[in-house]
């Protein structure tokens, strides 16, 4: 159920780590627990404005708080700075942090180490963009299953819509050239109006917008909405569904189907401040060997 955006969330100083004082009876039973959840796992998507520095310490406690609460399997994330991406390092330590670049702003790909193996990333530049945006791409199996995992944060605003349409048919031909047994799955802030696909052609085929997939659930429609989110305290008024989650079946072996979605971040920090201004996506897969 979506919790109301005026609550207001406590951000505590929680590790995401297992506490090494933890008994080995204690360790079985998360392995144990990690065992039975092979047949599913769970990915989040958020862009997390580290470019506002307005209460940032809370607001990345706040990130964590949410990761420790989902306990996701692969995290993207958008609008990392390096300060931020140091606190991830240093909090996360039970993933593996994949950044797109080290300088700026930029994406990063986080993988739960107990869960998913890492196998080997690349970068494609966006040759033409003028902030600093990229395709990461990283490449990892999950319960036997290879997967081609890729975040993106695409070229912002409306009057630089050309661009992110380039940059949107990049995404697609490197989510088709992937193999075909490799499951392919791409997340992150698209900025993207509706009307904006259907400038491209609309989705190829053999690729799914996992919202639509589900069947447009209104409770997770929008994930940038000034009516609710009050961080930027803007005059103007608007939503949009700007964080998106393409997905590309394999074609063989295992299958993997995505089976829900919801909002997260809709909870106010002691400070006043949502955790961000978006609101993050959390998709939940269904792991068919």
């Amino acid at each position: 159920m979506q919790k109301r955006p005026s609550t207001v969330i406590k951000t505590f100083n929680i590790d995401l780590t297992t506490d090494v004082t933890t008994s080995s009876a204690d360790a079985n039973k998360a392995d144990c627990v990690q065992q039975e959840d092979d047949s599913r796992f769970s990915l989040i998507t958020w862009n997390i404005d580290g470019l506002d520095l307005g209460n940032q310490q809370e607001r990345a406690r706040g990130v964590c708080s949410y990761l420790a609460l989902y306990n996701p399997d692969v995290v993207f994330l958008q609008e990392v700075i390096p300060p931020y991406f140091s606190y991830l390092q240093k909090r996360a330590v039970s993933y593996t942090i994949i950044p797109g670049k080290k300088s700026g702003y930029f994406t990063a790909i986080m993988l739960k180490n107990s869960r998913v193996k890492f196998l080997r990333q690349e970068i494609i530049p966006f040759p033409t963009t003028s902030m600093m945006r990229n395709l990461l791409v990283v490449y990892v199996n999950i319960s036997g299953n290879e997967l081609c995992l890729m975040t993106s944060h695409l070229e912002s605003t409306k009057s630089h819509a050309k661009e992110r349409l380039n940059q949107l048919r990049q995404v697609f031909k490197t989510m088709q050239e992937a193999s075909e047994s490799t499951t392919v799955i791409f997340g992150g802030d698209t900025n993207l109006r509706d009307h904006e696909v259907t400038e491209v052609g609309g989705l190829p085929n053999n690729i799914l917008d996992i919202w639509e997939f589900l069947g447009k659930p209104e409770h997770c429609h929008y994930t940038w909405d000034t009516n609710c989110n009050s961080n930027l305290d803007g005059r103007y008024k608007c939503k949009f569904r700007f964080d998106r989650i393409f997905f590309r079946t394999a074609a063989e072996g295992g299958q993997i189907i995505p089976r829900s979605l919801d909002l997260i971040g809709l909870e106010k920090l002691e400070c006043g401040k949502f955790t961000s201004d978006h609101w993050g996506l959390l998709c939940d897969f269904d792991v068919i060997l």
